[in-house]
């Protein structure tokens, strides 16, 4: 046994590879390594992660305390769009929701079809409607109707449904009705999953609390399937790499999975709120990158996560990256907490195509991790993102330090097959490829900034996973960007997010009341039972009552606008020092946004809508460490590569592994790692800093 260490781990799977990062809990030392994804069971490589981890540290399983998980299960799902087999019950009279849904126009108004609304999660005839009523205070009107229940039971039973979500009219305010119809549906029809909409989201907007619900039923058998596959599997790795006891007993290693608000939840809770799994690791990489801005002395940054499949960006504010409750996976609105990321079919397997009208396009097809880029020679058969940058010489010709060699010749030929098409050069079109993809990655960027009255040209960009620093030169003179940093191992930023979290359990209740009509003490006791169901949970989680931490906030608007600004709520009496603190954070935040606030105008009064509170469980974090310092980046260089930046030239090849603080590279140049590449373009230079991290800036912003 080798019990005398102790190490958290934290995992990451994306498309095309599996991100590892482990820290000795003793001695802070951190560990990383990547493995190719198995997306036939990512199980097999979530397993080969910790494997190959424990080796690299000559440890066995013993040595592990705890591990926490970033997964796409639940996000793929939605976004292939394979809902299958789910029923709908809500209350009679309004079985057509799904059809009202929501209407927009997103191409702006010159369309021909002018108005859209997206395409139902369930088909018409999956909908049934219950007898029964409640008023908008959670009163009742009619009594459910048993009957109804029984019936909606043996229709789904008998069509094979079995996976049912329930929403019925006006149930944030009173869950009394739903939760009646639970138990007659367990006892008529045991075998299926059930999700309520007073459990999952307790806010008013029928169409969003019931589409959210429906998305937590959806995803409800693949979460718990392969959450309860990890966790066993886990356990026998475990027990079998020695972590028995004397008598044969072996222990249960703690297993978190990463939610999309920025914090985790143990395996056992995330099977009963699948739903905040849906963003789990771009929300893991988001958070990593800015623990390491904020320790560089860079608050407020963008984040650039480029994996095999897609690039996820997302803002980062004081420390905080951007939540949202007003975020979509694939067409399904999702009206729970999460970091604001945009993702953007910019991968380094996104594939380059000819449009019918004979123009380039990149993605968002992507030929992910199998078969993968022409390159790889594993049975793909258009080019990549990849390809491309392999046959300019921006990567070398291999991957993961040699582990998985690339086939630049496989590459040239099917790019030379596009370029054919265009009547171009082989390197203007692997060229015009980048450039589609940097001006992909740079207008979701544009999204995260613009639309939150932020300038780009403000912030440094932290660029990081397997491709996200491939483009990160071509991306400053896109945006303006003031530079890029690029954290040591950028390829496991998101693993070692997963490391840098809490648990976190988020409470809402729907609470609508003009301002100056605010019944304080309701107010009070609404926030009192938020807290004590975050409470509970955390109990649950094993945390101590001293350790628990609580948040709350609050969502307002001016009366008749149709959509909130959530600002704090002090700790502390909701008396009228309090509720006037709120409130002029209110105009304060929605002028920051905005442009504009009514302070002082009576005409537009303030109305509070939601109540929340966020239910912290504190986790020990690794602390970054310094690097030693350098004697000069000429001593890293460990030859020269051909490499195309509108013209070939001969850029040295420095390996990041022999640079200390403070020495500085200038383009061109590739700075290598294991995870890994930087292609430095003529005209900037990077700096290592303190902690390792490359500050990427144009040299004549430092003259």
């Amino acid at each position: 046994m080798s019990a005398t260490r102790r190490i958290r781990i934290g995992i990451d799977t994306g498309g095309t590879f599996t991100d590892v990062v482990a820290v000795d809990e003793e001695t802070g030392e951190l560990v990383t390594t990547k493995t190719p994804s198995t997306p036939s069971n990512p199980a097999d490589g979530f397993l080969n992660g910790i494997d190959k981890v424990l080796g690299l540290l000559g440890l066995d399983g013993d040595a592990v305390t705890a591990v926490s998980h970033g997964t796409t299960v639940a996000t793929n799902k939605l976004l292939e769009e394979k809902v299958e087999g789910l029923g709908f019950i809500t209350t009679e009279g309004y079985g057509h929701l799904l059809e009202i849904a929501r209407q927009s126009v997103p191409d702006g108004y010159g369309n021909s079809y002018f108005w859209v609304k997206p395409d139902r999660i369930v088909p018409v005839d999956l909908v049934r409607t219950i007898g029964g009523r409640l008023a908008v205070d959670g009163s009742e009107v009619r009594p459910l109707v048993e009957e109804d229940v029984v019936a909606a039971a043996r229709y789904f039973r008998a069509r094979g449904v079995t996976t049912i979500g329930l929403s019925f009219l006006n149930s944030y305010a009173n869950p009394v009705h739903e939760e009646q119809a639970l138990a007659i549906l367990q006892r008529e029809y045991p075998e299926a999953d059930y999700s309520l909409s007073s459990q999952v989201l307790r806010e008013y907007r029928e169409y969003e609390r019931s589409v959210t619900t429906l998305v937590d039923a959806a995803v409800k058998p693949n979460i718990r399937a392969y959450v309860n596959n990890i966790t066993e599997r886990l356990n026998s790795f475990t027990a079998q790499a020695g972590g028995g006891d004397a008598a044969g007993e072996h222990r249960e290693v703690p297993f978190y999975v990463m939610k999309s608000n920025g914090g985790v939840l143990s395996a056992e809770e995330v099977v009963r709120q699948p739903i905040t799994t849906v963003l789990s690791g771009p929300a893991a990489g988001a958070l990593g990158a800015a623990v390491i801005a904020q320790r560089a002395g860079f608050d407020s940054v963008l984040t650039c996560d480029g994996g095999g499949t897609s690039t996820d960006v997302t803002v980062v504010v004081d420390g905080h990256p951007a939540l949202t409750t007003e975020g979509t996976v694939g067409p399904y609105p999702s009206k729970i907490p999460m970091i604001d990321v945009v993702t953007v079919g910019a991968g380094g397997g996104s594939i380059a195509w000819i449009s019918p009208e004979g123009t380039l396009k990149v993605g968002p097809q992507s030929a992910g991790a199998d078969p993968g880029p022409l390159c790889y020679r594993k049975g793909g058969t258009e080019p990549t993102i990849t390809d491309a940058h392999v046959l300019l010489g921006r990567i070398p010709p291999h991957l993961l330090g040699g582990e998985i060699p690339l086939d630049v010749d496989a590459a040239r030929a099917g790019i030379t097959d596009v370029a054919g098409k265009l009547g171009l050069g082989v390197e203007e079109a692997a060229d015009g490829i980048l450039e589609i993809s940097a001006w992909n990655q740079a207008n979701a960027l544009r999204q995260v900034t613009v639309k939150r009255g932020l300038d780009a040209r403000d912030f440094h960009m932290v660029t990081f996973g397997g491709s996200g620093s491939l483009l990160a030169c071509r991306l400053v003179d896109i945006l303006g960007l003031e530079g890029v940093i690029v954290p040591l191992n950028p390829g496991n930023t998101s693993a070692y997010g997963l490391l840098t979290v809490d648990v976190r359990n988020d409470y809402v209740q729907t609470a609508i009341s003009k301002h100056d009509d605010l019944d304080r003490p309701r107010v009070e006791k609404l926030l009192a039972s938020l807290a004590a169901e975050a409470d509970e949970a955390l109990a649950r989680e094993g945390f101590e009552p001293a350790e628990r931490q609580f948040v709350r906030s609050a969502d307002l608007r001016y009366v008749g606008q149709a959509f909130e600004v959530r600002v704090p709520v002090p700790e502390g009496p909701v008396d009228d020092a309090l509720v006037e603190a709120v409130a002029d954070a209110f105009h304060a935040e929605h002028h920051k946004l905005y442009g504009y606030d009514f302070r002082g105008d009576s005409s537009q009064p303030v109305e509070w809508v939601n109540l929340r509170v966020s239910g912290i469980g504190p986790i020990r974090k690794p602390e970054l460490r310094e690097i030693a310092g350098g004697s000069g980046a000429e001593g890293a260089v460990t030859g020269t590569r051909r490499v195309y930046f509108d013209d070939w030239y001969d850029a040295p090849v420095v390996a990041r592994a022999q640079l200390g603080a403070g020495d500085v590279v200038t383009g061109p140049a590739i700075v290598e790692e294991f995870s890994s590449t930087v292609p430095l373009h003529p005209g900037f230079r990077a700096e290592v800093d303190r902690f390792g991290n490359l500050l990427i800036t144009r040299k004549e912003s430092l003259s």
